[in-house]
Protein backbone atom coordinates (compact mmCIF):
# COMPACT_ATOMS: atom_id res chain seq x y z
CA UNK A 1 0.00 0.00 0.00
CA UNK A 2 1.35 3.47 -0.77
CA UNK A 3 -0.15 6.60 0.81
CA UNK A 4 -1.66 4.88 3.81
CA UNK A 5 0.25 2.37 5.90
CA UNK A 6 -1.43 -0.16 8.15
CA UNK A 7 0.94 -1.12 10.93
CA UNK A 8 -1.25 -2.86 13.47
CA UNK A 9 -4.49 -4.71 13.95
CA UNK A 10 -6.31 -1.55 15.02
CA UNK A 11 -5.41 0.16 11.75
CA UNK A 12 -6.28 -2.91 9.72
CA UNK A 13 -9.68 -3.20 11.40
CA UNK A 14 -10.43 0.44 10.59
CA UNK A 15 -9.50 -0.20 6.95
CA UNK A 16 -11.65 -3.35 6.74
CA UNK A 17 -14.65 -1.72 8.45
CA UNK A 18 -14.51 1.17 5.99
CA UNK A 19 -14.20 -1.25 3.07
CA UNK A 20 -17.26 -3.20 4.28
CA UNK A 21 -19.21 0.06 4.52
CA UNK A 22 -18.25 0.99 0.95
CA UNK A 23 -19.20 -2.51 -0.24
CA UNK A 24 -22.61 -2.32 1.44
CA UNK A 25 -23.30 1.12 -0.03
CA UNK A 26 -22.19 -0.03 -3.50
CA UNK A 27 -24.48 -3.07 -3.33
CA UNK A 28 -27.33 -0.85 -2.14
CA UNK A 29 -26.85 1.46 -5.11
CA UNK A 30 -26.42 -1.33 -7.65
CA UNK A 31 -29.24 -3.52 -6.35
CA UNK A 32 -31.61 -1.32 -4.31
CA UNK A 33 -33.71 -3.01 -1.62
CA UNK A 34 -31.78 -6.29 -1.92
CA UNK A 35 -30.52 -7.89 1.27
CA UNK A 36 -26.74 -8.07 1.75
CA UNK A 37 -25.27 -10.28 4.48
CA UNK A 38 -21.65 -10.33 5.66
CA UNK A 39 -21.55 -14.01 6.57
CA UNK A 40 -18.09 -15.12 7.77
CA UNK A 41 -14.37 -15.00 7.06
CA UNK A 42 -12.96 -17.42 4.51
CA UNK A 43 -9.67 -17.58 2.65
CA UNK A 44 -8.33 -14.13 3.46
CA UNK A 45 -11.64 -12.35 3.00
CA UNK A 46 -15.31 -12.14 3.98
CA UNK A 47 -17.88 -14.38 2.37
CA UNK A 48 -21.01 -12.35 1.68
CA UNK A 49 -24.41 -13.10 0.22
CA UNK A 50 -26.36 -10.74 -2.01
CA UNK A 51 -29.94 -11.99 -2.12
CA UNK A 52 -30.99 -11.52 -5.74
CA UNK A 53 -32.98 -14.76 -5.99
CA UNK A 54 -30.90 -15.66 -9.01
CA UNK A 55 -27.36 -16.72 -9.89
CA UNK A 56 -24.61 -14.10 -9.65
CA UNK A 57 -22.68 -13.26 -12.81
CA UNK A 58 -19.34 -11.62 -13.52
CA UNK A 59 -21.20 -8.60 -14.81
CA UNK A 60 -22.82 -8.17 -11.37
CA UNK A 61 -19.39 -8.16 -9.74
CA UNK A 62 -18.07 -5.57 -12.18
CA UNK A 63 -21.05 -3.29 -11.51
CA UNK A 64 -20.47 -3.48 -7.75
CA UNK A 65 -16.72 -2.86 -8.15
CA UNK A 66 -17.38 0.06 -10.46
CA UNK A 67 -19.65 1.60 -7.84
CA UNK A 68 -17.13 0.89 -5.04
CA UNK A 69 -14.36 2.55 -7.04
CA UNK A 70 -16.56 5.58 -7.63
CA UNK A 71 -17.37 5.90 -3.90
CA UNK A 72 -13.65 5.67 -3.08
CA UNK A 73 -12.61 8.11 -5.81
CA UNK A 74 -15.23 10.63 -4.65
CA UNK A 75 -13.72 10.48 -1.14
CA UNK A 76 -17.21 10.51 0.33
CA UNK A 77 -17.52 11.60 3.93
CA UNK A 78 -18.53 9.06 6.56
CA UNK A 79 -20.59 10.84 9.16
CA UNK A 80 -20.63 9.39 12.69
CA UNK A 81 -23.74 9.98 14.78
CA UNK A 82 -24.91 8.93 18.22
CA UNK A 83 -28.67 8.46 18.01
CA UNK A 84 -31.24 7.76 20.65
CA UNK A 85 -32.23 4.11 20.54
CA UNK A 86 -35.80 4.87 19.46
CA UNK A 87 -34.65 7.16 16.65
CA UNK A 88 -32.11 4.64 15.34
CA UNK A 89 -34.67 1.83 15.38
CA UNK A 90 -37.13 3.97 13.41
CA UNK A 91 -34.46 4.81 10.81
CA UNK A 92 -33.53 1.16 10.37
CA UNK A 93 -37.19 0.21 10.14
CA UNK A 94 -37.69 2.72 7.32
CA UNK A 95 -34.59 1.33 5.57
CA UNK A 96 -36.09 -2.18 5.93
CA UNK A 97 -33.10 -3.35 7.99
CA UNK A 98 -35.24 -5.46 10.29
CA UNK A 99 -32.27 -7.45 11.60
CA UNK A 100 -31.02 -4.24 13.25
CA UNK A 101 -34.48 -3.43 14.59
CA UNK A 102 -34.65 -6.85 16.24
CA UNK A 103 -31.12 -6.50 17.64
CA UNK A 104 -31.56 -3.09 19.25
CA UNK A 105 -35.14 -3.20 20.45
CA UNK A 106 -34.30 -5.94 22.97
CA UNK A 107 -31.04 -4.42 24.26
CA UNK A 108 -31.03 -2.22 27.37
CA UNK A 109 -29.07 0.63 25.81
CA UNK A 110 -29.94 4.31 25.43
CA UNK A 111 -27.87 5.36 22.41
CA UNK A 112 -26.65 3.70 19.21
CA UNK A 113 -23.58 4.63 17.18
CA UNK A 114 -24.26 4.79 13.45
CA UNK A 115 -22.42 5.71 10.25
CA UNK A 116 -24.09 7.72 7.52
CA UNK A 117 -22.83 7.64 3.96
CA UNK A 118 -24.80 9.60 1.40
CA UNK A 119 -28.38 9.19 2.67
CA UNK A 120 -28.13 5.70 4.18
CA UNK A 121 -27.46 4.75 7.80
CA UNK A 122 -25.40 1.70 8.80
CA UNK A 123 -24.20 0.41 12.15
CA UNK A 124 -20.69 -0.78 11.39
CA UNK A 125 -19.30 -1.95 14.73
CA UNK A 126 -15.82 -0.64 15.27
CA UNK A 127 -13.92 2.33 13.93
CA UNK A 128 -13.96 3.54 10.31
CA UNK A 129 -12.15 6.30 8.45
CA UNK A 130 -13.78 9.72 8.23
CA UNK A 131 -14.00 9.39 4.47
CA UNK A 132 -13.72 6.71 1.81
CA UNK A 133 -10.71 8.02 -0.14
CA UNK A 134 -8.07 6.29 1.97
CA UNK A 135 -9.04 2.87 0.64
CA UNK A 136 -6.70 1.58 -2.04
CA UNK A 137 -6.63 -2.19 -2.29
CA UNK A 138 -9.40 -4.77 -2.35
CA UNK A 139 -10.82 -7.46 -4.59
CA UNK A 140 -14.19 -9.09 -5.13
CA UNK A 141 -14.67 -12.66 -6.34
CA UNK A 142 -17.67 -14.88 -6.98
CA UNK A 143 -17.81 -17.88 -4.68
CA UNK A 144 -21.22 -19.29 -5.52
CA UNK A 145 -23.78 -18.62 -4.28
CA UNK A 146 -22.13 -15.50 -2.82
CA UNK A 147 -19.20 -13.13 -3.13
CA UNK A 148 -15.89 -12.90 -1.29
CA UNK A 149 -14.67 -9.43 -0.35
CA UNK A 150 -10.87 -9.62 -0.17
CA UNK A 151 -8.79 -7.08 1.77
CA UNK A 152 -5.13 -6.53 2.73
CA UNK A 153 -3.73 -9.04 5.22
CA UNK A 154 -1.10 -8.55 7.87
CA UNK A 155 0.57 -11.88 7.12
CA UNK A 156 0.85 -10.83 3.45
CA UNK A 157 2.62 -7.58 4.31
CA UNK A 158 -0.71 -5.77 3.98
CA UNK A 159 -1.12 -6.66 0.32
CA UNK A 160 -4.07 -8.39 -1.33
CA UNK A 161 -3.59 -12.20 -1.12
CA UNK A 162 -4.42 -14.52 -3.97
CA UNK A 163 -7.86 -16.05 -3.56
CA UNK A 164 -8.02 -19.85 -3.53
CA UNK A 165 -11.41 -21.43 -2.95
CA UNK A 166 -11.38 -23.73 0.10
CA UNK A 167 -14.15 -26.19 -0.65
CA UNK A 168 -14.06 -28.20 2.59
CA UNK A 169 -14.02 -25.15 4.83
CA UNK A 170 -16.77 -23.55 2.75
CA UNK A 171 -18.94 -26.66 3.12
CA UNK A 172 -18.55 -26.62 6.92
CA UNK A 173 -19.89 -23.07 7.00
CA UNK A 174 -22.80 -24.11 4.77
CA UNK A 175 -23.54 -27.00 7.14
CA UNK A 176 -23.46 -24.56 10.06
CA UNK A 177 -25.89 -22.23 8.30
CA UNK A 178 -28.28 -25.17 7.85
CA UNK A 179 -28.01 -25.86 11.60
CA UNK A 180 -28.70 -22.17 12.33
CA UNK A 181 -31.83 -22.26 10.18
CA UNK A 182 -32.95 -25.44 11.96
CA UNK A 183 -32.60 -23.63 15.28
CA UNK A 184 -34.14 -20.42 13.82
CA UNK A 185 -31.18 -18.44 15.12
CA UNK A 186 -28.87 -16.68 12.65
CA UNK A 187 -28.00 -13.49 14.50
CA UNK A 188 -27.68 -11.97 17.97
CA UNK A 189 -31.16 -10.44 17.80
CA UNK A 190 -32.79 -13.84 17.25
CA UNK A 191 -30.60 -15.44 19.94
CA UNK A 192 -31.50 -12.74 22.47
CA UNK A 193 -35.17 -13.13 21.59
CA UNK A 194 -34.94 -16.87 22.31
CA UNK A 195 -33.76 -16.03 25.84
CA UNK A 196 -36.65 -13.60 26.38
CA UNK A 197 -39.13 -16.16 25.03
CA UNK A 198 -37.79 -18.97 27.21
CA UNK A 199 -36.69 -21.01 24.20
CA UNK A 200 -32.95 -20.99 24.94
CA UNK A 201 -32.91 -24.31 26.81
CA UNK A 202 -34.30 -26.13 23.78
CA UNK A 203 -31.68 -24.42 21.60
CA UNK A 204 -28.94 -25.62 23.97
CA UNK A 205 -30.25 -29.20 23.91
CA UNK A 206 -30.53 -29.33 20.12
CA UNK A 207 -27.13 -27.66 19.59
CA UNK A 208 -25.42 -30.18 21.86
CA UNK A 209 -27.26 -33.05 20.15
CA UNK A 210 -26.08 -31.81 16.74
CA UNK A 211 -22.49 -31.85 18.02
CA UNK A 212 -22.87 -35.37 19.34
CA UNK A 213 -24.45 -36.57 16.10
CA UNK A 214 -21.58 -35.09 14.08
CA UNK A 215 -18.95 -36.69 16.33
CA UNK A 216 -20.73 -40.04 16.05
CA UNK A 217 -20.76 -39.64 12.26
CA UNK A 218 -17.00 -39.00 12.26
CA UNK A 219 -16.41 -42.08 14.43
CA UNK A 220 -18.54 -44.21 12.07
CA UNK A 221 -16.63 -42.83 9.08
CA UNK A 222 -13.30 -43.75 10.70
CA UNK A 223 -14.49 -47.27 11.44
CA UNK A 224 -15.67 -47.74 7.85
CA UNK A 225 -12.26 -46.67 6.49
CA UNK A 226 -8.90 -48.45 6.40
CA UNK A 227 -7.39 -45.83 8.69
CA UNK A 228 -5.32 -46.74 11.72
CA UNK A 229 -3.90 -43.32 12.59
CA UNK A 230 -6.31 -40.52 13.58
CA UNK A 231 -4.79 -37.03 13.34
CA UNK A 232 -6.56 -34.12 15.05
CA UNK A 233 -5.45 -30.52 14.46
CA UNK A 234 -6.91 -27.07 14.92
CA UNK A 235 -6.15 -23.58 16.23
CA UNK A 236 -6.01 -22.53 19.87
CA UNK A 237 -9.17 -22.81 21.97
CA UNK A 238 -11.02 -24.92 19.43
CA UNK A 239 -11.96 -27.51 22.03
CA UNK A 240 -9.60 -30.21 20.75
CA UNK A 241 -9.29 -31.93 24.15
CA UNK A 242 -13.05 -32.34 24.63
CA UNK A 243 -13.52 -33.33 20.99
CA UNK A 244 -10.82 -36.03 21.22
CA UNK A 245 -12.42 -37.48 24.37
CA UNK A 246 -15.91 -37.49 22.87
CA UNK A 247 -14.59 -39.06 19.68
CA UNK A 248 -12.92 -41.73 21.82
CA UNK A 249 -16.25 -42.53 23.46
CA UNK A 250 -17.93 -42.90 20.07
CA UNK A 251 -15.12 -45.17 18.87
CA UNK A 252 -15.68 -47.38 21.92
CA UNK A 253 -19.41 -47.43 21.14
CA UNK A 254 -18.30 -49.01 17.85
CA UNK A 255 -16.22 -51.55 19.76
CA UNK A 256 -12.88 -49.90 18.98
CA UNK A 257 -10.03 -49.00 21.32
CA UNK A 258 -7.17 -46.57 20.79
CA UNK A 259 -3.80 -45.38 22.00
CA UNK A 260 -3.19 -41.64 22.36
CA UNK A 261 0.20 -40.17 21.49
CA UNK A 262 1.20 -36.64 22.48
CA UNK A 263 3.36 -34.79 19.98
CA UNK A 264 4.81 -32.80 22.89
CA UNK A 265 6.83 -35.86 23.86
CA UNK A 266 8.63 -35.79 20.50
CA UNK A 267 10.22 -32.36 20.87
CA UNK A 268 13.89 -32.32 19.99
CA UNK A 269 16.12 -31.52 22.94
CA UNK A 270 16.22 -27.87 23.90
CA UNK A 271 19.65 -27.08 22.46
CA UNK A 272 18.53 -28.43 19.07
CA UNK A 273 15.29 -26.43 18.98
CA UNK A 274 15.10 -24.00 16.01
CA UNK A 275 15.05 -20.29 16.80
CA UNK A 276 12.93 -17.55 15.26
CA UNK A 277 14.07 -14.24 13.78
CA UNK A 278 14.29 -12.76 17.28
CA UNK A 279 16.60 -15.50 18.50
CA UNK A 280 13.86 -17.09 20.63
CA UNK A 281 13.12 -20.82 20.63
CA UNK A 282 10.38 -21.62 18.11
CA UNK A 283 8.41 -24.51 19.56
CA UNK A 284 5.63 -24.11 16.97
CA UNK A 285 7.60 -25.05 13.86
CA UNK A 286 7.47 -28.70 12.79
CA UNK A 287 11.28 -28.73 12.88
CA UNK A 288 11.00 -28.55 16.69
CA UNK A 289 9.82 -32.18 16.56
CA UNK A 290 11.93 -35.27 16.00
CA UNK A 291 10.07 -36.32 12.87
CA UNK A 292 12.35 -39.29 12.16
CA UNK A 293 11.81 -40.84 15.61
CA UNK A 294 8.08 -40.14 15.45
CA UNK A 295 7.68 -41.85 12.07
CA UNK A 296 9.84 -44.77 13.18
CA UNK A 297 7.69 -45.31 16.29
CA UNK A 298 4.45 -45.04 14.29
CA UNK A 299 5.69 -47.54 11.71
CA UNK A 300 6.73 -50.01 14.40
CA UNK A 301 3.41 -49.68 16.21
CA UNK A 302 1.44 -50.27 13.01
CA UNK A 303 3.57 -53.36 12.40
CA UNK A 304 2.50 -54.79 15.75
CA UNK A 305 5.78 -54.14 17.53
CA UNK A 306 6.26 -52.81 21.03
CA UNK A 307 7.95 -49.43 21.44
CA UNK A 308 9.28 -47.41 24.35
CA UNK A 309 7.64 -44.02 23.94
CA UNK A 310 9.62 -40.93 24.91
CA UNK A 311 8.54 -38.43 27.56
CA UNK A 312 9.71 -34.85 27.16
CA UNK A 313 10.79 -33.13 30.36
CA UNK A 314 9.90 -29.46 29.94
CA UNK A 315 11.92 -28.44 33.01
CA UNK A 316 15.21 -29.93 31.81
CA UNK A 317 14.54 -29.60 28.07
CA UNK A 318 15.56 -33.25 27.66
CA UNK A 319 13.80 -36.33 26.35
CA UNK A 320 13.42 -39.29 28.71
CA UNK A 321 12.27 -42.87 28.15
CA UNK A 322 9.16 -44.31 29.71
CA UNK A 323 9.51 -47.53 31.65
CA UNK A 324 6.60 -49.47 30.16
CA UNK A 325 6.52 -50.42 26.47
CA UNK A 326 3.30 -49.94 24.49
CA UNK A 327 1.79 -51.63 21.47
CA UNK A 328 -1.49 -51.69 19.52
CA UNK A 329 -3.30 -54.61 17.99
CA UNK A 330 -4.81 -54.67 14.52
CA UNK A 331 -8.16 -53.36 15.76
CA UNK A 332 -6.79 -50.38 17.67
CA UNK A 333 -6.33 -46.83 16.49
CA UNK A 334 -3.51 -44.43 17.21
CA UNK A 335 -4.86 -40.97 18.03
CA UNK A 336 -2.53 -37.99 17.63
CA UNK A 337 -3.52 -34.45 18.58
CA UNK A 338 -1.33 -31.46 17.73
CA UNK A 339 -0.97 -28.39 15.55
CA UNK A 340 0.96 -30.24 12.83
CA UNK A 341 -1.51 -33.09 12.44
CA UNK A 342 -2.52 -32.08 8.90
CA UNK A 343 1.01 -31.42 7.66
CA UNK A 344 2.04 -34.40 5.54
CA UNK A 345 5.62 -34.07 6.72
CA UNK A 346 4.56 -35.19 10.20
CA UNK A 347 3.54 -38.67 9.02
CA UNK A 348 5.42 -38.89 5.73
CA UNK A 349 6.33 -42.60 6.18
CA UNK A 350 2.71 -43.69 6.75
CA UNK A 351 0.55 -44.72 3.80
CA UNK A 352 -2.26 -42.31 2.97
CA UNK A 353 -5.06 -44.85 3.37
CA UNK A 354 -3.93 -45.53 6.95
CA UNK A 355 -4.49 -41.91 8.00
CA UNK A 356 -7.71 -40.11 8.94
CA UNK A 357 -7.27 -36.35 9.33
CA UNK A 358 -9.65 -34.15 11.32
CA UNK A 359 -9.61 -30.36 11.42
CA UNK A 360 -11.46 -28.70 14.31
CA UNK A 361 -12.16 -25.01 14.78
CA UNK A 362 -14.82 -22.73 16.25
CA UNK A 363 -16.29 -21.52 12.96
CA UNK A 364 -19.05 -19.16 14.02
CA UNK A 365 -22.31 -19.46 12.12
CA UNK A 366 -23.79 -16.57 14.08
CA UNK A 367 -23.87 -12.89 13.05
CA UNK A 368 -24.54 -9.87 15.23
CA UNK A 369 -26.73 -8.63 12.39
CA UNK A 370 -26.63 -8.77 8.58
CA UNK A 371 -23.66 -6.39 8.34
CA UNK A 372 -21.62 -7.37 11.41
CA UNK A 373 -20.18 -10.84 11.69
CA UNK A 374 -18.98 -12.68 14.76
CA UNK A 375 -15.26 -13.22 14.27
CA UNK A 376 -14.06 -16.80 14.66
CA UNK A 377 -10.80 -15.44 16.07
CA UNK A 378 -12.64 -13.30 18.63
CA UNK A 379 -14.74 -16.26 19.78
CA UNK A 380 -11.59 -18.33 20.33
CA UNK A 381 -9.91 -15.40 22.09
CA UNK A 382 -12.81 -15.04 24.53
CA UNK A 383 -12.73 -18.77 25.19
CA UNK A 384 -8.99 -18.54 25.88
CA UNK A 385 -9.30 -15.47 28.14
CA UNK A 386 -11.69 -17.43 30.36
CA UNK A 387 -9.66 -20.66 30.30
CA UNK A 388 -6.33 -18.92 30.94
CA UNK A 389 -7.69 -17.19 34.04
CA UNK A 390 -9.39 -20.32 35.37
CA UNK A 391 -6.70 -22.91 34.71
CA UNK A 392 -3.41 -21.08 34.05
CA UNK A 393 -3.54 -18.10 36.36
CA UNK A 394 -3.17 -15.65 33.46
CA UNK A 395 -5.11 -12.40 33.58
CA UNK A 396 -6.63 -10.83 30.47
CA UNK A 397 -3.54 -8.74 29.73
CA UNK A 398 -1.30 -11.82 29.76
CA UNK A 399 -3.61 -13.68 27.37
CA UNK A 400 -3.66 -10.73 24.96
CA UNK A 401 0.11 -10.39 25.24
CA UNK A 402 0.54 -14.00 24.08
CA UNK A 403 -2.29 -13.93 21.52
CA UNK A 404 -0.40 -12.29 18.65
CA UNK A 405 2.21 -15.07 18.60
CA UNK A 406 -0.54 -17.69 18.89
CA UNK A 407 -2.28 -16.30 15.79
CA UNK A 408 1.04 -16.01 13.96
CA UNK A 409 1.73 -19.70 14.62
CA UNK A 410 -1.74 -20.65 13.41
CA UNK A 411 -1.27 -18.71 10.18
CA UNK A 412 2.08 -20.43 9.58
CA UNK A 413 1.46 -23.98 10.74
CA UNK A 414 -2.29 -24.76 10.86
CA UNK A 415 -4.41 -22.78 8.40
CA UNK A 416 -2.28 -23.58 5.30
CA UNK A 417 -2.99 -27.31 5.82
CA UNK A 418 -6.67 -27.28 6.82
CA UNK A 419 -7.89 -28.41 3.39
CA UNK A 420 -5.82 -31.61 3.86
CA UNK A 421 -8.44 -32.78 6.36
CA UNK A 422 -10.70 -35.72 5.59
CA UNK A 423 -13.39 -34.11 7.72
CA UNK A 424 -13.88 -30.78 9.49
CA UNK A 425 -15.66 -30.32 12.79
CA UNK A 426 -17.13 -26.96 13.79
CA UNK A 427 -16.81 -26.72 17.56
CA UNK A 428 -18.73 -23.45 17.96
CA UNK A 429 -22.05 -23.56 19.78
CA UNK A 430 -24.65 -21.12 18.55
CA UNK A 431 -25.63 -20.18 22.11
CA UNK A 432 -22.18 -19.96 23.69
CA UNK A 433 -21.61 -16.19 23.71
CA UNK A 434 -24.66 -15.80 25.96
CA UNK A 435 -22.84 -18.09 28.42
CA UNK A 436 -19.25 -16.90 27.92
CA UNK A 437 -20.26 -13.27 28.47
CA UNK A 438 -20.68 -13.46 32.25
CA UNK A 439 -17.34 -15.25 32.65
CA UNK A 440 -15.40 -13.02 30.25
CA UNK A 441 -16.57 -9.52 31.20
CA UNK A 442 -15.10 -9.42 34.75
CA UNK A 443 -11.71 -10.54 33.36
CA UNK A 444 -11.76 -8.07 30.47
CA UNK A 445 -12.86 -5.20 32.75
CA UNK A 446 -9.75 -5.79 34.88
CA UNK A 447 -7.49 -4.93 31.92
CA UNK A 448 -5.89 -1.57 32.70
CA UNK A 449 -7.02 1.44 30.68
CA UNK A 450 -3.43 2.64 30.37
CA UNK A 451 -1.93 -0.61 29.02
CA UNK A 452 -1.21 -1.65 25.43
CA UNK A 453 -4.48 -3.57 25.24
CA UNK A 454 -6.95 -0.84 26.22
CA UNK A 455 -8.29 -0.75 22.63
CA UNK A 456 -8.89 -4.51 22.68
CA UNK A 457 -10.60 -4.16 26.06
CA UNK A 458 -13.03 -1.57 24.68
CA UNK A 459 -13.62 -3.54 21.47
CA UNK A 460 -14.34 -6.85 23.22
CA UNK A 461 -16.65 -5.26 25.78
CA UNK A 462 -18.62 -3.56 23.02
CA UNK A 463 -18.84 -6.83 21.10
CA UNK A 464 -20.16 -8.74 24.13
CA UNK A 465 -22.71 -6.00 24.88
CA UNK A 466 -24.85 -7.19 21.96
CA UNK A 467 -25.56 -10.51 23.68
CA UNK A 468 -27.87 -11.16 26.60
CA UNK A 469 -26.67 -13.45 29.40
CA UNK A 470 -27.92 -16.85 30.40
CA UNK A 471 -27.92 -16.69 34.18
CA UNK A 472 -28.33 -20.40 34.86
CA UNK A 473 -26.10 -22.57 32.67
CA UNK A 474 -26.64 -25.79 34.63
CA UNK A 475 -28.54 -27.24 31.67
CA UNK A 476 -25.28 -27.48 29.69
CA UNK A 477 -24.01 -31.09 29.86
CA UNK A 478 -20.58 -31.74 31.38
CA UNK A 479 -19.48 -33.27 28.07
CA UNK A 480 -19.99 -29.95 26.24
CA UNK A 481 -17.04 -28.29 24.55
CA UNK A 482 -17.91 -25.03 26.31
CA UNK A 483 -17.26 -26.71 29.68
CA UNK A 484 -13.60 -27.07 28.69
CA UNK A 485 -13.36 -23.30 29.11
CA UNK A 486 -15.85 -22.27 31.79
CA UNK A 487 -15.22 -25.31 34.00
CA UNK A 488 -17.21 -28.38 34.93
CA UNK A 489 -16.02 -30.64 32.13
CA UNK A 490 -16.00 -34.34 32.93
CA UNK A 491 -12.87 -34.65 30.76
CA UNK A 492 -10.65 -32.31 32.78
Amino acid sequence: MSDIQIYNDKGLRRYINTLVLVYLEACNRTFPDKQVVIEHSINKGFYTELVLNRELFDDDVEKIKEEMNKIIADNMGIRKELLKKEDAIEIFRKQNMMDKVLLFENLGIENIKVCKINNTYYNIMGETYKSTGKLESYDLKISAPGLVLIFPRKEHNYSIPKYNHQEKLFNVFIESEIWAKLLKVSNAGELNKSILNGEINDIIRVTEALHEKKIAYIADSICESDARVILIAGPSSSGKTTFANRLGIQLKVNGKDYLTISLDDYFVERENTPKDSNGEYNFDTIEALDIDLFNKDLTNLLSGEEIIMPRFNFFTGKRESRETPVSVDAGQYIVIEGIHGLNEKLTESIEQNLKYRIYISALTQLNIDDHNRVSTTDLRLIRRIIRDMKYRGHNGEKTLELWENVVKGENNYIFPYQENADVMFNSSLIYELTVLKKYAIPIIEEIRDDCNFCYEKKRLLEFLSYFMEIEDDSIIPNTSIIKEFIGGSCFR
